[in-house]
């Protein structure tokens, strides 16, 4: 069973008397363990379709079944919920909080959860190892360089131990040298399982996917994909 099914995805924007297509009748599967890149010129729905498979936003028609279930029939707080222990998310300009330190800002969604100290900190530190930046814990994001916040954000959308990490153009604040060291980042946690999913311009970081999905005005043109190939990790 695929992870995710989108069947006849439709979202629209009302701007003034005119009806936005976003996406328009939108079918895809994507399995558990692949590294999808969505790509397309602006305005082509990329990061609407980014925020619907992150449960950020909801179609206006169609259904979207994530792990087999049918997310799109869910209440705000139980698609919260999902969110919260099943997605995790990486966006270009980090997120971080200001006053808080690297070890804080990753330990956020940990204290929402309402997750004990002693665990949060073991939580914190492992995360802050696999992304590198265990000596930089006690840094407000000030005091880091942009690949250091990106990594920051990174480990703060893994810490929940997401199935599905979603990343939309992780790269566009670096320079070329940092940003593949995120991207070599970002494929390291697909290949240990976790989904991958990425809004991208870059075709680089697309030709290194295993699978493109390209958007043309809210439509997905499957001729484009590429097939999925396995990793020789034997990641399915």
């Amino acid at each position: 069973m695929a992870q995710i099914e989108l069947e006849n995805i439709t979202r629209t924007f009302q701007l003034g008397e005119a009806t936005v297509r976003a996406l328009s009748s939108v079918s895809v599967a994507i399995d558990a363990g692949e590294y999808v890149a969505i790509m397309g010129p602006s305005g082509s729905g990329k990061s609407t379709m980014l925020n619907l498979l992150g449960l950020l936003d909801r179609p206006n028609d169609g259904h979207y079944r994530l792990e087999g279930r049918d997310v799109t029939t869910l209440s705000p707080d139980e698609q919260a919920a999902v969110r919260r222990n099943r997605i995790g998310f990486v966006f270009q300009s980090f997120h971080l909080v200001p006053r808080l330190s690297a070890a804080e800002n990753v330990g956020l969604p940990l204290m929402l959860a309402g997750i004990p100290p002693d665990v949060r900190h073991k939580r914190v530190s492992e995360a802050l190892e696999k992304v590198g930046l265990t000596s930089r814990a006690n840094h407000r994001p000030d005091e880091l360089s942009g690949g250091q916040r990106q990594r920051t954000a990174i480990a703060r959308a893994i810490i929940m131990q997401p199935a599905m990490l979603l990343a939309d153009e992780p790269t566009g604040n670096l320079d070329r040298h940092t940003g593949q060291e995120v991207i070599e980042l970002l494929e390291a946690l697909n290949t240990a399982g976790t989904t991958l999913i990425v809004v991208t311009h870059d075709p680089d970081m697309g030709r290194r996917a295993h699978r493109r999905l390209m958007m043309e005005d809210g439509i997905l043109n499957d001729s484009h994909n590429k097939p999925f190939a396995k990793s020789a990790a034997g990641m399915p």
